[in-house]
């Protein structure tokens, strides 16, 4: 009750939910994992406003973001959290009829990979066969799936890309490369998060400058 009132002392926000923009599940907030800048705010307000532009009643999801204090404190198990300038956005998937909703396939948001074809870049298999056994860990992080019959939006996750990439103060987006290349995105700003990391093909990373 008290943290929204004392974090823009510290240059950080708690994410207002809206009609537009919402987490994907209550325990995002009530571990606190909500804040970010006033910047990131209002470039989530005009993304979530583009996207229901292209996709009427579909909503911004997020996932993590930030602690409420403190620069470089970590948000586990992310690498780079820590800033209040980072966030990772749900894909957007479409039902058995072909409708697209609100609706996500793990309870964490978390873990429910689209993954590559045969004929798609085989990211995870590369960076495990160099060690990186911890690429695709987040399976383990699902907490349960749901709506097993959802199937990946390429249109409406293509157009939430595009909505984020025009976005002047985005700097970065982290999605896996076989998915760069389905949806055909042609921007810099669209980058290859490196095995360190952990794959991309369950959400959207993106930083603002």
């Amino acid at each position: 009750m008290v943290l929204p009132y004392v974090t823009p002392i510290f240059g950080r926000v708690k994410i207002k939910d809206s009609s537009s923009i919402e987490a994907h599940t209550i325990f995002t907030k009530f571990l606190n994992r909500n804040y970010v800048t006033p910047q990131l705010q209002n470039t989530l307000q005009q993304i979530a406003y583009s996207l229901d532009k292209s996709n009427p009643g579909i909503k911004l999801v997020y996932l993590d973001a930030n602690f409420p204090f403190i620069d470089n404190f970590p948000l586990l198990p992310h690498l780079s959290h820590n800033d209040g300038k980072k966030i990772d956005i749900s894909f957007v998937y479409k039902d058995q009829e072909h409708h697209i909703v609100n609706k996500k396939p793990s309870i964490s948001g978390y873990g429910v990979f689209e993954s590559p074809s045969k004929q798609e870049y085989q990211q995870t298999n590369i960076c495990k066969q160099k060690g990186y056994w911890q690429y695709d860990f987040t399976k383990y992080f699902t907490f349960g799936t749901i709506n097993k019959r959802l199937k990946f939006s390429k249109k409406a996750t293509k157009d939430l890309l595009l909505a984020i990439v025009k976005q002047k103060q985005v700097s970065k987006i982290f999605i896996e490369p076989h998915l760069r290349h389905r949806l055909d995105i042609q921007s810099p700003k669209v980058r290859f998060q490196g095995c360190r990391a952990v794959r991309h093909d369950d959400h959207i990373h993106l930083q603002i400058k």
